[in-house]
């Protein structure tokens, strides 16, 4: 199990450094979108190749993240049923779940991906619109995206089977911290008094 840890290590790593990197590509998209729109105002003026780059950054914010939000444990739960389970039933479901769905899936959208972007790259396929841009860029990370989900979803499961096994404490790397609506639905689910903003117990 120590060698599989350390990998996990390893790819939890790249995609904390995938999800660095993620950052000034929202920033590029809201500084192109905000000229556009400026120019767009004040010069009657709009470029499809402008529009289109917009496009393939919110694409590889999405496709690139997947691996960083499930490393940090944020993609979407239904908190009322997960908080009140187990946390050792929670690694079991968390497991099966990437075991028969995520795993299977992301291997099949890579397969599946990879010929789209292949075929691109090769013929040099140009975006139907006047001014548009390459297309392979933007096919890539199809297979990019759900290779990085794959990773880390291995890197998750082997996390998953540590903890279950009793080579780690907790099965998650990073417990984010909670936000107002889970420590909301923890208190539900445990019959806890529910306070408002200034300590006061109110009514449910």
């Amino acid at each position: 199990m120590a060698p599989l840890l350390r990998l996990s290590a390893w790819i939890d790593s790249f995609n904390e450094a995938i999800g660095k990197f993620i950052r000034w590509l929202v920033l590029a998209a809201v500084l192109i979108s905000a000229g556009n729109a400026i120019v767009r105002k004040l010069f009657n003026y709009s470029s499809n190749s402008f529009l289109e780059i917009q496009w393939y950054l919110f694409a590889g914010v999405f496709m690139l993240g997947v691996g960083y939000v499930f490393l940090h444990n944020g993609h979407v739960r239904i908190d009322f049923i997960s908080a009140r389970l187990s946390t050792r039933t929670n690694a079991i479901i968390d497991a099966v779940g990437m075991v028969v769905f995520t795993i299977p899936l992301s291997i099949i959208m890579v397969t599946l991906g990879w010929p789209l972007f292949h075929n691109a790259w090769v013929s040099g396929e140009m975006s139907q619109n006047a001014g548009g841009l390459i297309r392979w860029p933007v096919l890539a990370l199809i297979p990019a995206g759900f290779a990085i989900l794959l990773v880390q979803s291995l890197s998750e499961l082997v996390k998953r089977v540590a903890f279950l096994t009793g080579h780690r404490d907790q099965p998650f790397t990073d417990m984010h911290s909670k936000s107002v609506e889970e420590e909301l639905v923890e208190e539900l689910a445990a019959g806890a008094p529910v306070h408002d903003k200034t300590g006061h117990e109110g009514s449910r």
